[in-house]
């Protein structure tokens, strides 16, 4: 039987790339992330912080560690099962909801939204993303901070190979491939996993944005100012950016 949900509403994508998508690698940058975060927004410890597309829950966790109050929200019931695990095990309070960008808006409660590592811009309908990110605005106090980080269009252009493979700490092998596609507004994925006598397959794919982009379209969306950066580290987005993290203000 064929399954003709979008890749990002399947539970069996999600659970079955958990390792890959949270290795150790990046679990063990967290704390520099948020140290980057924290320091592009000036934030202050007491800050009310929605965490959107928060899969495990791994900024989350920091960001509650360090002062925090948080929500964190995913559409991947295992994955909050996982961070209210952490979360319990260390003692820590966090609201942890199963939703849906396109459908989550709490308005004028968070003087802080967070959409990290790439979790914007699934939708092959481009106003699915103007929905996601009107509720995104909706959901901020005004004059509060929307931080969405991404791999920038710019990037994958520079950096673009079709094909590639990485090992994990686990000894799997993990071959990519990648298919561009309506004029450079769709990025098609193909990622294979080896592991002993163990083959996995998966398929996604994601609008991929451009610095101005993605500002026009947060600015269409009710945001006075969005900025670009060339990361979480407050880097200029130019020919040598590694990744592109746009700050918008409500």
């Amino acid at each position: 039987m064929t399954n003709d949900r979008p890749w990002h509403e399947q539970d069996d994508f999600w659970r079955d790339t958990q390792s890959l998508m949270f290795s150790e690698e990046h679990l063990s940058k967290t704390p520099q992330e948020i140290d980057r975060v924290v320091s592009l927004l000036e934030l202050h410890p007491g800050k009310l912080i929605l965490d959107m597309c928060c899969g495990v829950g791994r900024h989350s966790l920091e960001l509650t560690r360090r002062g925090y109050k948080v929500t964190g929200v995913d559409r991947t019931g295992s994955y909050l099962d996982t961070a209210r695990q952490a979360a319990e095990a260390e003692g820590l309070e966090i609201e942890f909801l199963l939703g849906d960008i396109r459908e989550f808006c709490r308005p004028e409660s968070f003087e802080v939204v967070l959409s990290m590592f790439t979790s914007f811009g699934y939708f092959e309908d481009p106003a699915e993303d103007k929905k996601a990110a009107r509720n995104l605005c909706e959901s901020l106090k005004p004059g509060g901070q929307l931080l969405i980080e991404m791999m920038g269009k710019e990037i994958l252009a520079r950096i673009f190979q079709e094909r590639d493979w990485h090992e994990m700490e686990d000894g799997t092998l993990v071959l990519e491939e990648r298919k561009v596609t309506r004029d450079w507004s769709w990025m098609e994925n193909r990622w294979i996993a080896l592991k002993g006598n163990q083959r996995q397959e998966h398929h996604f794919a994601h609008r991929p944005y451009s610095a101005t982009e993605l500002t026009t379209l947060l600015l269409d969306c009710g945001f006075k100012t969005a900025q670009a950066y060339g990361g979480i580290d407050g880097s200029l987005y130019d020919h040598q950016a590694k990744r592109l993290a746009v700050v918008a203000r409500k």
